[in-house]
C-alpha cells in the first residue's frame, strides 16, 4: 500500500495541474504566448540597449517590429485572397456540379432519390435557420476576444521585457544561494530554446512558402502562392498542420476543376517538401534545440489541444522543451527529463550529419 502512495500523489498532482490549466486558460494563454515572444525578441532588445536605447523604448521598438511583420503577412494573404475571390463564381459553379454528381451517385448506389435528398437538405436548413443569429453572435464574440487577447499579449510582452531583471531576481530569491548558478543556467537555456524553436520555425515557414509556391506553380495549381502560404502557415501545428494544408489545397483544386493528375501532383509536391523539411530544413534551421521524442511530441500536442485548444497545440513543443531543461537541471526530476527527451547514442547520426561527414572525407 505504501508503494502506491508516490504514484498516487503524482497522478493527483497531474489531475490538479491540468484542471487548473484548463480553467485558467483565458489568463495563462495570452501570458504564455507573450512570454515566448518576449524570449524571441530578447536578443534584439538587449542589442538595442547596448547601443544606448532605453529599456522601455527598446521594448516598444521590438513590439512595433512584430506588428510590422504581422501586418505584412496579413496584407500578403489579403492580396492573394482577393485573386481567389475573383474566381468565386467559377468555384461555386464547379462545387454545384460536384454536388450534383454526388447526388446522382447516392441515388444510383444507395437508392435515395434526388428529390428526397433535396427535401432532407431543406429540412436541415429550416431546422438550423434559427441558429444563424447565434452563429453570427458567436463569431463576433470570438473576434472581440481575439482583439482583447492581442492587446493583452502586446502589453505582457512590453512588461516582461521591461521588468525582466526584476523577474529574474525573484526567481533567484526563491532558490538557495548554492543553486543560483543552476537557476541562471535554466533561465538562459529556456530562453535559448524558445528563441531557437520560434526563430527556426519562422525561417522554416518562409522557406516552405517558397517550396510550396514553386511546386504548385509547376503543376499548374491556380493561386499557387496563396495555397503555398496557407500550407506553410499550417506548419505551426506539428504533424496535423501539414496534412490540413495539403487537404485544403486538394479541395480547392478540385473545386476549381482540377483533374486527377493535378491532385497526384499536389501529393507528390507534398511528399518532396516533407522530405526536404524533415532531412534538410529541420536539422539546418530548427536544429536540436527541442530534443523531444515523438511519443511525447504527439502526447503534448493532444494534451495541449485538450487543455488550451489550438493555442495549446502551437505552444506544446516549446513548453515541453522548457520543462525538459528544468528536469535536466534538477536531480530528482532528471529521470523525467530522460523520459521526455530523445535517447540518441553517440554513434547515431542524422541525414545532414552523414552528408557533412562525406564532404569532409573528400
Amino acid at each position: 500500500m505504501q508503494a502506491l502512495q508516490k504514484p498516487a500523489r503524482f497522478l493527483w498532482f497531474c489531475f490538479l495541474l491540468f484542471t487548473g490549466l484548463y480553467f485558467s486558460k483565458t489568463i495563462l494563454v495570452p501570458l504564455t504566448i507573450a512570454g515566448l515572444l518576449a524570449m524571441l525578441v530578447l536578443p534584439l532588445s538587449v542589442r538595442l540597449e547596448k547601443k544606448g536605447v532605453s529599456r522601455g523604448l527598446s521594448a516598444v521598438l521590438c513590439i512595433f517590429l512584430m506588428l510590422v511583420v504581422i501586418a505584412g503577412l496579413v496584407f500578403l494573404l489579403q492580396w492573394q485572397f482577393s485573386g481567389l475571390m475573383e474566381d468565386l463564381n467559377g468555384i461555386e459553379q464547379r462545387v454545384n456540379e460536384l454536388i450534383s454528381q454526388l447526388k446522382q451517385w447516392i441515388s444510383s448506389n444507395l437508392g435515395v432519390s434526388a428529390k428526397k435528398q433535396t427535401e432532407l437538405i431543406k429540412q436541415q436548413q429550416e431546422s438550423s435557420s434559427g441558429q444563424v443569429s447565434g452563429v453570427v453572435t458567436t463569431i463576433m464574440n470570438s473576434l472581440m476576444a481575439v482583439a482583447v487577447d492581442l492587446i493583452l499579449v502586446l502589453v505582457y510582452i512590453f512588461l516582461l521585457l521591461y521588468f525582466r531583471s526584476h523577474l529574474k531576481s525573484f526567481v533567484l530569491k526563491l532558490t538557495p544561494s548554492e543553486d543560483h548558478l543552476k537557476a541562471r543556467q535554466i533561465i538562459s537555456q529556456s530562453s535559448e530554446v524558445a528563441q531557437q524553436y520560434l526563430g527556426g520555425l519562422g525561417a522554416m515557414i518562409v522557406t516552405l512558402w517558397v517550396l510550396y509556391g514553386i511546386g504548385f506553380s509547376i503543376i499548374g495549381v491556380e493561386h499557387a502562392i496563396f495555397l503555398g502560404i496557407l500550407c506553410g502557415l499550417f506548419e505551426i501545428i506539428p504533424f496535423i498542420g501539414n496534412l490540413t494544408g495539403t487537404g485544403l489545397t486538394v479541395l480547392v483544386t478540385v473545386a476549381q476543376g482540377g483533374d486527377s493528375s493535378m491532385i497526384i501532383g499536389i501529393i507528390v509536391v507534398y511528399g518532396l517538401v516533407q522530405f526536404v523539411q524533415t532531412y534538410l530544413l529541420e536539422p539546418l534551421i530548427v536544429g536540436s534545440g527541442v530534443n523531444i521524442n515523438p511519443l511525447f511530441t504527439i502526447l503534448g500536442i493532444v494534451i495541449g489541444e485538450t487543455v488550451w485548444g489550438v493555442a495549446g497545440m502551437i505552444l506544446a513543443l516549446p513548453l515541453i522543451g522548457i520543462i525538459k531543461i528544468i528536469c535536466d537541471h534538477i536531480e530528482p526530476l532528471q529521470p523525467y527529463g530522460f523520459l521526455i527527451g530523445e535517447n540518441k547514442k553517440k554513434d547515431d547520426k542524422n541525414f545532414m550529419d552523414k552528408i557533412k561527414e562525406r564532404f569532409r572525407k573528400k
